[in-house]
């Protein structure tokens, strides 16, 4: 390829590659939003799921301490009608002490069940809240989705139109100059590698262009880039010409 032929290929290319980006500018922060709603409708899902297994947990411990009570009411009344039949003081005594750990026992079971009532009492308040989250991000993704799937659907041929003759482009292209290409696309503003001189000055930094650059740049005889912004610049000709 001459080097004109070279200089053609790339601005085409980066035409191509500009229809892209405008087209993924029309998406916006679409994509991103959806993702953002879909890690944070996760992380939700996670803190409700972790919620309702503590909610378990607590009622089981609930149960737990009701039993014990029941356990020990059973005990209290056991030991009550042994009482009734003690032959001394002591064995009297040794029952009214079992008698009154029991009911040491059931005030303390009984304190537990009301610690755990009201830590399931404001986990479920915090799990409502969630789940009335939750609910109006689900629809607001929904929302997202359909918006961006709107988007996709309108622009899709033409984008796939558009990627393969920026793929055709870049097997004609040379390796060390799609390379070059490619890293100025990435720090430049817009994603401008390629630029037509417009008024004697940089498409892309708008720097003026001296005469006799814009000579060697006319000429097509090597690739020149811009001083001041490091882009390949083309002459206004090719500029025009376009794809």
């Amino acid at each position: 390829m001459t080097i004109a032929e070279k200089l053609k290929a790339l601005y085409n290319k980066q035409l191509v590659d500009t229809a892209i980006d405008k087209i993924k500018i029309l998406r916006g922060e679409l994509p991103l939003e959806v993702q953002d709603l879909e890690d944070e409708i996760e992380g939700l899902q996670t803190r409700v799921s972790k919620y309702d297994e503590d909610v378990e947990v607590l009622e089981k411990s609930i149960s737990g301490k009701k039993q014990e009570i029941a356990n020990s009411q059973e005990l209290i009344k056991k030991y009550q009608e042994q009482q009734n039949n003690v032959r001394n003081n002591r064995e009297y005594d040794s029952l009214s002490k079992e008698i009154e750990f029991q009911t040491l026992e059931i005030e303390l079971c009984e304190k537990r069940i009301r610690e755990f009532t009201a830590q399931i009492d404001d986990k479920k308040v915090v799990i409502g809240e969630s789940a009335s989250i939750l609910s109006e991000r689900k629809l607001d993704l929904e929302n997202k989705k359909q918006e961006l799937h709107a988007i996709i659907d309108e622009t899709k041929k033409e984008e796939e139109v558009l990627e393969k003759k920026s793929a055709e482009l870049d097997e004609i292209i040379e390796p060390r100059l799609s390379t070059a290409y490619k890293k100025i696309r990435a720090n430049a503003r817009n994603g401008l590698a390629v630029v037509p001189v417009e008024r004697d000055a940089c498409g892309g930094c708008f720097n003026k262009i001296p005469p006799q650059r814009q000579l060697d740049i006319a000429s097509h005889k090597k690739i020149i880039v811009c001083e001041y912004c490091g882009r390949i610049l083309v002459d206004t000709k090719m500029g025009e010409e376009g794809i």
